[in-house]
């Protein structure tokens, strides 16, 4: 019997020891090897939180852009004002290529144009017919503004997609009177050369000649001394 005894001993030893081989199971609380890892070390790869997107600063600032034109046109000078303190850019162009400081200075807005010079104007930008502000400034006989737009350092040589420089445009596109006579005696001082052709390969002065604008032809051909 004892001998028996023993055999069941030594089996159930042996059972025992095979219960805790490689394949057996690991004792509960053991299965990862991250178990009692404390929460929030380690961020999950993805998280499925999601948030409103924030305001984009460039949709911003072309809004605030769009309304600075707009004033401008509108030649509302305080308005002008609150929207460059707002962070509007004067030189910021529509969709037809306006500035606040283009518009401006071709239509002789001259409180609006001083905002915009103040506030970091590029007196070289152009329009859409690739001119610059005073061009039409000169076009249209605005003395003041185009007074403003030479002390600014407003290129007075700048020759537009039409082949026509401010001097060319003071001449051709009105009717040659005391403004336009004005205009060319600053354009003149300022250091236009009237020998820079139109389209034509027709000078500043030949254009005068033949519009019959004889008071100009004099202006030209005394020069710049000649300004008031």
């Amino acid at each position: 019997m004892a001998g028996i005894r023993n055999l069941v001993l030594i089996a159930a030893a042996v059972l025992g020891l095979m219960s805790c081989g490689p394949g057996s199971e690991r004792p509960l609380g053991l299965e990862s090897p991250t178990a009692g890892a404390i929460p929030g070390l380690q961020a999950p790869p993805h998280s499925s939180t999601t948030s409103a997107p924030p305001v984009r600063p460039r949709e911003a600032q072309a809004s605030l852009d769009r309304r600075l034109v707009q004033a401008a046109k509108a030649n509302d000078a305080g308005r002008v004002a609150e929207l460059i303190r707002a962070g509007g850019n004067v030189n910021a162009k529509d969709s037809i290529q306006d500035s606040a400081f283009l518009y401006a200075g071709a239509e002789g807005f001259n409180e609006v144009l001083r905002l915009t010079l103040s506030n970091g104007a590029d007196v070289s930008s152009t329009n859409r017919f690739g001119g610059t502000a005073l061009i039409p400034a000169s076009e249209h006989g605005h003395v003041e503004t185009v007074r403003i737009l030479l002390e600014a350092g407003v290129p007075v040589n700048h020759v537009n997609s039409l082949g026509w420089t401010a001097l060319q445009e003071a001449i051709l596109l009105n009717n040659g009177g005391p403004r336009q006579q004005d205009v060319v005696q600053q354009l003149l001082a300022a250091g236009a050369d009237p020998a820079i052709p139109d389209p034509q390969g027709r000078t500043a002065l030949e254009n005068a000649h033949r519009l019959g604008f004889a008071e100009i032809v004099n202006i030209i051909r005394a020069g710049p001394a000649t300004e008031q």
